[in-house]
């Protein structure tokens, strides 16, 4: 860490220290980082992202693919009832229907009664209905419900008038179905029958739903096998597809950082070498030159010239003003005495050009926390202030700036605070073109440096501007 001046903590010019705002803090970091800046690739975070996607997918598969297989099987269970009952219907009940069953007469009825029970009704078939055309029961194996009378729907009544056979899942809360209420879900299945002397009636059916599961449960398992192990062969094949990206955006993201670290070094070696020049060449030109001018300005006094001297006096201002001008510029461009005098005399050189502009600057540099920074931190605390006072002088129109630096927990802090006309930060970082791009940069290197860089400003409240240095 650079040599600190222990004794000193103010810079002179002392004034009254800007009134905090009340303005939320925006941070600039963040900022540059949505501009684009990559962010760490963590390999575990993008393994769990991907692990948790492909369960996601898992999971959907499964749901939808169990909604089409109960669809499917549903589709399958009521196309067999469908068959199962025409079968039935052509060779058990279709030459047990008779008149005399139409007609209710005992006899008939019990003979039914018998083929019913012993051929139709079993583990699947749990109820069988007659119907006439005007709604009327004739026969069901439930005997409380036949010479009942129901109105029939439109499809009953379609089926009576062009033979075919429907199945559907059946209404239990029809009145007709009161005795069904038992039963869980039924497949409804109706069809045409004719008497011998071709009256027609209505023969229907009611399944158990329990073939429904039995086949849903069939289809999924085979789905599922195919599904799943597709999906598990396609992660497979992914994962090195996957760590061959991840390789190649670590490696980019190095990359980037080592330009911009380069792009850094590089504009430091060259304000390095233009401030050497400067100091070298023009600067000691013009400081021979004021000397110089000096000389002839007194010997003109001595011979009488008094207009000629007072001209060259005049010259002589002139050039030793453009040399202090020269020698801030200098600062600016670079701080020769960072590294030498440390961190509180370089951005006491730097207030210069404020104060030149009769802006009241207070500087708050603690020798003891100076010392916690290391030699990259002192750089970028050095930056971090030169450019917000810069942009201080040139847009803040402030009358008094305060350069603090803190110790705050386990972090280091340098807050740049002004009274000035303040911004909209917001609007501002999303549009740097107009002003403080050099800001947008010092958040992107505050980033990569792992610090944090924060602005707090409104129109009419002043500027804050925040750095935060972790500490080890």
């Amino acid at each position: 860490m650079s040599p600190t001046n222990p004794g000193e903590r103010r810079a002179s010019g002392d004034g009254p220290t800007p009134a905090p705002t009340t303005t939320p803090w925006v941070n600039v970091s963040a900022a540059s980082t949505r501009a684009g800046e990559q962010r760490p690739v963590r390999t575990g975070r993008i393994v769990a992202q991907v692990v948790a996607a492909a369960a996601i997918v898992v999971v959907l598969v499964s749901l939808l693919g169990g909604f089409a297989s109960r669809k499917l099987a549903e589709q399958e269970a009521v196309h067999d009832a469908a068959n199962t009952t025409d079968l039935l219907a052509d060779a058990v009940v279709q030459p047990a229907i008779t008149d005399e069953l139409a007609a209710m007469q005992p006899e008939a009825m019990a003979s039914f009664d018998a083929l019913v029970r012993a051929h139709v009704l079993g583990s699947s078939i749990v109820r069988v209905k007659v119907w006439t055309p005007d709604g009327k029961i004739v026969y069901s194996d439930e005997p409380r419900v036949i010479g009942e009378t129901f109105t029939l729907g439109e499809e009953e009544r379609g089926v009576l008038t062009n033979p075919v056979t429907r199945a559907e899942i059946s209404d239990l809360s029809k009145p007709e179905n009161r005795y069904e209420t038992g039963q869980d879900r039924l497949l409804e299945v109706y069809r045409p029958v004719w008497t011998s002397s071709g009256q027609p009636l209505l023969f229907e059916t009611y399944a158990k739903y329990d073939a429904v599961t039995s086949r849903t449960g069939d289809l999924w398992r085979g789905f599922a096998g195919i599904t799943l192990t597709s999906l598990l062969l396609l992660v497979a094949l992914l994962i090195p597809v996957l760590w061959r990206l991840i390789d190649r955006l670590r490696s980019a993201q190095t990359q980037r950082e080592l330009l911009l670290q380069h792009a850094v070094d590089a504009s430091a070696d060259e304000r390095q070498r233009i401030a050497a020049n400067l100091h070298d060449g023009v600067v000691q030109e013009l400081a021979a030159s004021s000397f110089a001018v000096a000389g002839a300005a007194g010997q003109a006094q001595s011979l009488g010239h008094p207009g000629l001297a007072a001209h060259l006096n005049e010259v002589v201002a002139t050039v030793r003003a453009s040399i202090s001008g020269l020698r801030s510029l200098l600062v600016d461009i670079y701080p020769p005495n960072l590294r030498t005098a440390g961190l509180y005399t370089a951005l006491d050189d730097l207030a210069t050009a404020l104060r030149a502009r009769e802006v009241e600057v207070t500087i708050d540099v603690p020798a003891d926390v100076a010392d916690r920074l290391d030699d990259d931190q002192e750089r970028l605390v050095f930056r971090v202030a030169q450019e917000c006072l810069r942009n201080t002088a040139k847009h803040a129109g402030a009358q008094h700036v305060a350069v603090t630096l803190a110790s705050e927990g386990r972090s280091i802090m340098l807050v740049v605070a002004d009274d000035g006309r303040g911004f909209d930060p917001v609007s501002l970082l999303a549009d740097p073109e107009h002003g403080h791009f050099g800001l947008r940069i010092l958040g992107d290197l505050a980033s990569s440096a792992g610090a944090a860089l924060d602005v707090a400003s409104a129109p009419g409240e002043g500027t804050r501007w925040r750095l935060t240095l972790p500490q080890s």
